[in-house]
């Protein structure tokens, strides 16, 4: 069949099958990841991501391909995790940009689009680096510009068949690629995507349904919680078609009927969502100010007995975890205070460190649980404060902070913090006294005094670093870097700690995780204060998973 347009049902069937194919394969896409260390892996950021977006576009078949590319795309921005998935973010953004206003698109429109695509994830990123999925997504653009094909599933044909071809060559471009003997794995999903696209026009499908995912978003949370400590009861979502000045005042009455609030406005369509104990009321609201329409309601406490009881699974640490499945229950003071704070962490034990140093809003989430742009910007919505900090604490959540920070009105400052001592060392230097300029200079100073280590474990053979690291070594990492490999984690941690020690270092502090033993952190802690005499030795039971030790030298 020929494709000389395509309408709203050919779109929607190309980015559904897209989103499905790249959920059965996301677990390939995780094994090209080249750092050996446990991370948030690109495959199930970019799936995660993906399927957010196209849960915004369910039902949209009969829709014009446009707006489905709009809403698509506005997904996706909310959806965005790890900064894989905020470059798919920005790619679909610029694809929404190409395709405005479009009833049907012929192929000259789709290539365009995918050129808007390719402009829109490189301005997105700081300094650019070839040979990831920016180069595909730039090959993809330019392959569908200089193709003559009329028919879109040609030109998609031709589009994968190139971006798969410079996909093949990105460990020329990339050394750490080359040595590991992989592609990369971010451009590896987007190919994956295109290559469903296609794949809905060359099969000719109907009408392709989401397919569930391999494993539920929030579960891990769900399970956590206890059904009393569910605040409000209904997760309510609707959108109301409306351009009435009075917005600020719905929202304003909103806050005091729930939690866990999201209204994003677009022209003229507001997104609403809201935990509350009385929809009812909340849509009797919204009704005065416009048409409604998707609305739906469900009641937590029954997903969570559900969730209890047919899941007789272990939990998984690497399952993501979804704010909005935590109660943030908090009273918003009427009078906003000068400062506020938000942090991501992993490990109740530093959780609770970073509550003790003021912090408003901790943010489960870092390694392998990166937090959406949403779970982010649902904390911010939460703060009545006139400038609110935020600690990523990662390098891979940075970039969907500062995505929340572009959405929100409010006042939002992303401290570029690294790593969790970069975090608490930028706490710790803030003066409530100070003003804005005065703590964010004083911030990312004390973050360049700190230097920071940790210890893990290896979960593939590569070589690195001039390192031949065996699945299951010991890792030490200094600034992200692999300084370590051995055997015994005390051992390594050791080593770790020796390299970051200077002459004039003060105070060495260790965060143990959760599979640590007390009694061996205890008689470490010991050699340590005996080795070095001069300096401060802190122990802190982190309770993280997946590193043994979170070490900082300062």
């Amino acid at each position: 069949m020929e494709y000389l347009k395509i309408d709203g049902q050919s779109f929607y069937n190309m980015v559904v099958n897209a989103s499905n194919k790249l959920e059965e394969q996301k677990e390939y896409v995780n094994s090209l990841n080249v750092f050996p260390v446990p991370d948030g892996d690109t495959g199930t950021n970019m799936s995660m991501t993906f399927r957010t977006a196209v849960s915004e576009i369910e039902g949209m078949n009969t829709a014009e391909v446009g707006d489905i590319a709009k809403k698509l795309a506005k997904g996706a921005l909310m959806g965005a995790r790890g900064n894989s998935g905020v470059i798919l973010s920005q790619i679909f953004r610029g694809i929404a940009k190409g395709l405005e206003g479009k009833k049907e698109v012929e192929a000259e429109d789709f290539a365009n689009s995918l050129m808007e695509g390719s402009k829109s994830a490189y301005k997105a990123v700081m300094r650019p680096t070839e040979g990831t999925i920016l180069t595909i997504i730039r090959a993809a653009g330019e392959s569908a510009i200089k193709s003559t094909h009329t028919d879109v599933a040609e030109l998609l044909e031709e589009v994968c068949q190139y971006s798969k071809s410079i996909l093949n060559k990105t460990p020329e471009m990339l050394p750490v690629l080359k040595k590991a003997k992989v592609v990369d794995a971010g451009g590896m999903g987007l190919l994956i995507i295109l290559q469903g696209m296609y794949e809905a026009l060359k099969e000719n499908m109907e009408l392709v349904h989401i397919k569930e995912a391999k494993e539920p978003i929030a579960e891990s949370a769900a399970k956590n919680l206890g059904e009393q400590d569910i605040t409000y009861g209904y997760c309510t979502e609707f959108f109301i078609r409306s351009s009435n000045s009075d917005i600020d005042r719905f929202k304003n009455e909103l806050e005091t009927m729930g939690d866990s609030m999201v209204m994003v406005n677009d022209e003229d369509i507001i997104k609403v969502h809201i935990h509350t104990d009385d929809p009812g009321w909340v849509l009797s609201q919204a009704i005065k100010l416009g048409e409604l329409s998707r609305i739906k309601i469900d009641n937590m406490r029954e997903q969570h007995r559900h969730v209890l009881d047919i899941d007789k699974k272990p939990y998984r640490e690497e399952k993501a975890v979804d704010s909005e499945s935590e109660d943030i229950n908090t009273e918003t003071s009427e009078v906003p205070k000068k400062y506020a704070f938000i942090s991501v962490a992993m490990g109740e034990g530093i959780k609770n460190i970073f509550e003790d140093l003021g912090v408003d809003f901790v943010i489960e989430g870092g390694q392998t649980m990166n937090p959406s742009t949403q779970d982010i910007l649902q904390c911010i919505n939460k703060i009545n404060a006139e400038n609110i900090f935020v600690l990523p604490n990662n390098k891979n959540i940075i970039m969907a902070a500062n995505q929340a920070a572009e959405l929100s009105d409010k006042n939002v400052k992303v401290i570029g913090t690294k790593t969790i001592p970069q975090g608490i060392t930028a706490v710790t230097a803030f003066n409530p006294d100070l003003a804005l300029q005065d703590n964010i200079h004083a911030m990312e100073q004390g973050i360049n005094a700190v230097t920071s280590g940790s210890v893990t474990y290896a979960v593939r053979d590569t070589e690195m670093d001039g390192n031949n690291i065996s699945e299951g070594d010991i890792l030490g990492l200094i600034e992200g870097k692999i300084q370590e490999v051995g055997e015994d984690m005390f051992t390594v941690c050791e080593n770790i700690i020796h390299s970051a020690v200077t002459e004039d270092s003060e105070l060495i502090t260790i965060f143990y995780g959760k599979d640590c033993d007390e009694e061996k952190v205890n008689e470490f802690v010991k050699k340590l204060e005996e080795k070095y005499p001069d300096a401060d030795v802190q122990c802190y039971n982190g309770e993280q998973p997946l590193y043994y030790f979170i070490v900082s030298v300062e």
